[in-house]
């Protein structure tokens, strides 16, 4: 199979001069993207292709495509992979990245949710979050019951698309790597799910663990398969929550991106940036290569876009986790994120729970402290959110060097503070 490629053509550009473009790069077109008809950004067709077998894909390929009057840009079809890193003893204190230094059990660096939690800050279900990620299990016992329900599909598949937006059944969201509504798909979806655990496990149900925002609706938009995810996948999925929001008024206030790998990517930026516009949030982990990414960037948590915060990790004892990138400019806030417990299928597909580490574990933190301001404050923007979370972090020596501002998420200082007009 060639390789793979996202071509952004320029508006107004017919499709016999398209096709003429692709033949004469002896590429063909596995799907297109995006239509210039249904964009509201007033940009061409993205259209995902592939080159023929035996090419490499490189500097001058690219560049040839470059060249053509008709095309605005190309780029790779990039492989994404989850920001997880090995797990550490699970001895540690089970929920010491829900806890924090005025709570009880305290944590000096936790982050502060069973305090806030304590001080009736509650979640509310209007909060809708999604997980760009693996696929969440809908059925475990500690997150069925915040797991999200299409209105327009109801609770049960009929093969029927009952809401006309082109996907057949997406009753929970919908599986982009595969193209179906099964946004679980086995065990191998422990990542998606400890994700999703982290932001919105249920509270109060003598059940496992809870979310920092544990009545959140969660969202599943699965793009990462048994062989990664590829950047057609991510840009499909993050346009499909954009457009939940605009078309449904679902009350989405942050997607959760625990990924990254390869280059930069203008179709990957450009709807990351149409859901800013949409007044979603996109929490990404920082990653796991213990770089600098002020010296050397990791998408997507590099992207310099107004809705993004881009998460490091720290372990138990406050310093930055070994593992996680980090920078003082590109890089906002950490937040717990070494040994890390939450929801996840066992072998067997039954709900079970399991420790996690990585800037992966982190970036929930911060999804879910978005989602309980946002229900502290109805009406507030994506950018009063972002800048009420940078607001309210600690600025803890340990992280100086290592983070903007040395900031560590703290979520006990959130509470209702902006009116409705």
């Amino acid at each position: 199979m060639g390789e793979e490629l996202l071509v952004q053509f320029k508006p107004g550009i017919p499709d016999a001069l398209k096709s003429q473009v692709l033949n004469r790069m002896s590429a063909r077109a596995v799907q297109a993207l995006l239509s210039a008809r249904d964009r509201r950004d007033g940009q061409g067709d993205l259209v995902q292709i592939r080159l023929p077998k035996g090419w490499k894909l490189n500097e001058a390929a690219l560049a040839r495509f470059q060249a053509f009057p008709e095309v605005d840009f190309v780029e790779p079809n990039w492989v994404y992979a989850t920001q997880q890193a090995n797990p550490n003893d699970p001895a540690l204190n089970l929920l010491w990245g829900m806890q924090g230094a005025a709570s009880s059990p305290a944590h000096p660096y936790g982050s502060g949710a069973l305090a806030a939690w304590n001080a009736g800050a509650l979640c509310s279900s209007a909060i809708h979050v999604a997980v760009v990620d693996e696929g969440v299990m809908v059925q475990h016992t500690d997150l069925r019951a915040n797991i999200w329900i299409n209105p327009g599909e109801g609770s049960r598949a009929d093969r029927l698309d009952n809401d006309r937006n082109g996907y057949i059944d997406d009753i929970h969201g919908w599986d982009f790597a595969s193209g179906d509504a099964s946004v679980y798909d086995g065990p191998q979806d422990d990542h998606g799910s400890h994700v999703a655990g982290t932001i919105a496990a249920q509270a109060n149900n003598a059940l496992g663990v809870f979310g920092v925002c544990p009545n959140a609706r969660l969202i599943s938009a699965k793009f990462i398969g048994s062989q990664g995810g590829t950047t057609a996948n991510a840009v499909k999925a993050i346009r499909y929550l954009t457009t939940l929001k605009q078309s449904k008024r679902i009350n989405l206030v942050a997607i959760n991106a625990s990924w990254g790998g390869g280059g930069y990517s203008q179709a990957l930026f450009d709807a990351i940036k149409a859901a800013g516009d949409a007044n979603i949030l996109f929490i990404a982990a920082a990653g796991n290569s213990n770089q600098n990414l002020d010296q050397k960037p990791s998408y997507p948590a590099s992207y310099a876009l107004a809705n993004l915060l881009s998460v490091a990790a720290i372990a138990p004892n406050g310093n930055k986790a070994s593992f996680s990138n980090h920078g003082v400019r590109s890089v906002h806030l950490a937040a717990p994120g070494v040994d890390i417990a939450s929801t996840v299928p066992n072998k067997s597909g039954a709900s079970a729970y399991a420790y996690m580490s990585g800037t992966s574990m982190a970036a929930p933190h911060v999804s879910g402290a978005a989602a309980l301001y946002a229900s502290l404050n109805p009406c507030a923007s994506a950018a009063q959110i972002r800048e009420a979370l940078l607001r309210a972090a600690v600025r803890d020596p340990l992280l100086t060097g290592w983070v903007q501002e040395s900031r560590r998420l703290d979520v006990s200082g959130l509470r209702s503070e902006l009116g409705c007009r």
